[in-house]
């Protein structure tokens, strides 16, 4: 199993309340169309919420501002995924990447695949 990791920052014109809405609402909606185009097992969105929690968090470690996100994609694997060649799978994902551009902030939005290694739970 492999995951990709997308901390999101939103577009400068948009508040918190509306990147999350269009994100939830709209974006999950095409993510979860293109799912089995693209391999995904698994997408969960984690909404920044909980200012005062977040700000006596941040305060206590000298963090940076929070991301508006993360999302988290789950694959079989990396050689499945290099084997997606389809123009099906390259069509939703340039579909997915188009959307992005209206609402996420991508120059400022880091992104990676890793493993996960479970230690609690």
């Amino acid at each position: 199993m492999i995951k990709l990791t997308f901390c999101l920052r939103r577009l400068p014109h948009l508040s918190r309340e509306q990147f999350q809405t269009y994100w939830r609402e709209s974006h999950a909606p095409l993510v979860a169309k293109h799912a089995k185009t693209l391999g995904v097992l698994r997408y969960v969105q984690l909404h920044t919420g909980h200012d005062a929690l977040n700000t006596g968090i941040a305060g206590s470690r000298g963090a940076p501002e929070e991301y508006d996100g993360v999302a988290e994609l789950w694959f079989e694997s990396e050689d499945a995924m290099a084997a997606n060649t389809s123009e099906a799978a390259a069509a939703a994902g340039r579909e997915l990447l188009e959307d992005e551009k209206k609402f996420i902030d991508l120059a400022n939005s880091p992104l990676w695949f890793g493993d996960e290694h479970v230690i609690v739970g």
